[in-house]
């Protein structure tokens, strides 16, 4: 039976591959990449004292952005437990950012208002940043490591804070835009960043001084895509507007292939079992071989698809919504389908799978936690605005976000959008 919830305001990847190997592969890439240009300087002469393999917590739980949390449980009955307002501000089409946990259990939530939160799991703020002053602001998921998180804004700055003080650490120009999530991997901070002309690169920038240590600019339009990278595989992937998904050798980063599906890739791309899956504007969902870039299948679906795929490796299964409303249920080594589900709007944002449940927002601001064997609906949680936030799931509670709505007004009398926190009903 479906549940209407009552409303209160209120990485470890594989083994370590050495930094000086990524450092060494910028001669090897600079004939691939000297059409582009100098390289940018950091801004703000700081440094970060970052020296873990991996990431405490990144976007989609890890380099290969599966989304998939297996010990995580979803309330079966649940209540929005507080509102944090103003986070989103404006009303671009992107999917909104998620919150990541730090150490100690708070969480950072960037907002496309330009503004990085340090919140506590009970609502309250311990610190607020002005990251940028972009129009469009962060729509990026800061990458968290040592005490440190990395996030990049449409002004095309990636940004290293302090997650203690929210104190800036160092901030390197790239480009124009940046509105993809970085991937943290020993000392190295990966990161798509566009340009207006349309164009784009894709970039490692030293995650202690912000200096770029690679870079190639081979992309033909703006990479909004988030990257992912299978260490298993030896691939560093990402998809652009210009329709490609680009693939780079992982961890010596020399050019492999591209594969054309015609139509924008925007969302992330995941990586499983040899295999990276996406979803492009061409309606279908696909899944390409890492080590060449040939097409394993592709499934149609009946809208754009801009949502990245959770894939969950123990049930072989791919999840991934659609502008066409759906949320569809995959079989990962075919593609064939096994349920597809109604959430009565337009999905962008990512799917997040827990041990038994699926949860992902729609337009019809609604988070939809549905039953991830059968596709039946558990519970939705109303929202105000368009839900494209990636859920996160912690310690035992919901985070999501919404856009920005006309339905709440600020003081000022523009509209905004929230943070919402589902929990345990009382």
């Amino acid at each position: 039976m479906t549940k209407r919830l009552s409303r209160r305001e209120g990485t470890a990847d594989g083994a370590r591959v050495s930094r000086r190997d990524v450092l060494a592969a910028t001669a090897a890439v600079g004939a691939a990449s000297a059409s582009a240009g100098c390289l940018s300087d950091a801004l703000g002469g700081g440094t970060a004292s970052v020296s873990s393999t991996t990431a405490f917590a990144q976007f989609r739980g890890g380099l290969r952005r599966r989304g998939v949390y297996p010990d995580a449980s979803v309330p079966v009955e649940a209540t929005h437990e507080w509102t944090l307002r103003d986070v989103n501000t404006g009303d671009h089409t992107a999917a909104k950012a998620s919150v990541v946990p730090i150490p100690g259990g708070d969480l950072l939530c960037p907002g496309d208002s330009g503004f990085l939160w340090r919140v506590t799991p009970g609502g309250d703020v311990v610190w607020r940043t002005d990251v940028t002053g972009a129009t469009r602001g962060m729509h990026g998921t800061p990458a968290v490591v040592d005490g440190y998180a990395f996030v990049g804004a449409y002004d095309g700055v990636l940004t290293a804070l302090d997650v203690e003080t929210g104190d800036l650490a160092w901030r390197a120009d790239l480009g124009d835009a940046i509105g993809s999530s970085p991937a943290y991997h020993d000392g190295v901070v990966y990161i798509a960043v566009e340009y207006a002309e349309p164009s784009g690169a894709m970039f490692g920038v030293d995650a202690e001084s912000g200096d770029v240590v690679w870079k190639d600019q081979r992309i033909t339009d703006h990479p909004h895509s988030t990257c992912a990278i299978d260490r298993d595989a030896g691939r560093l992937v990402v998809g652009s507007n210009d329709g490609y998904l680009y693939a780079w050798s992982y961890p010596d980063l020399a050019f492999q292939w591209r594969f054309d599906t015609g139509r924008p890739i925007k969302g992330p791309v995941a990586t499983h079992d040899g295999g990276a899956f996406f979803g492009s504007w061409d309606r279908h969902v696909y899944r390409v071989a890492l080590a060449d870039g040939t097409e394993t299948w592709s499934t149609r679906t009946g809208g754009l698809v801009m949502s990245g795929p959770a894939v969950e490796a123990s049930t072989d299964t791919v999840y991934v919504g659609s502008k066409d409303d759906r949320l569809y249920a995959l079989e990962a080594a075919s593609g064939k389908e096994r349920w597809a589900y109604d959430a009565d709007g337009a999905i962008i944002g990512c799917p997040t799978v827990a041990r038994e449940h699926v949860l992902v927002g729609s337009y019809d601001a609604t988070l939809h936690a549905v039953e991830k064997t059968t596709g039946d609906v558990v519970w939705r949680g109303e929202g105000v605005g368009r839900v494209t936030s990636t859920p996160r799931v912690h310690d035992g509670a919901v985070y999501f976000a919404d856009r920005a709505s006309d339905a709440y007004l600020d003081d000022d009398g523009d509209k905004s959008g929230a943070l919402y926190k589902v929990a345990s009903g009382v």
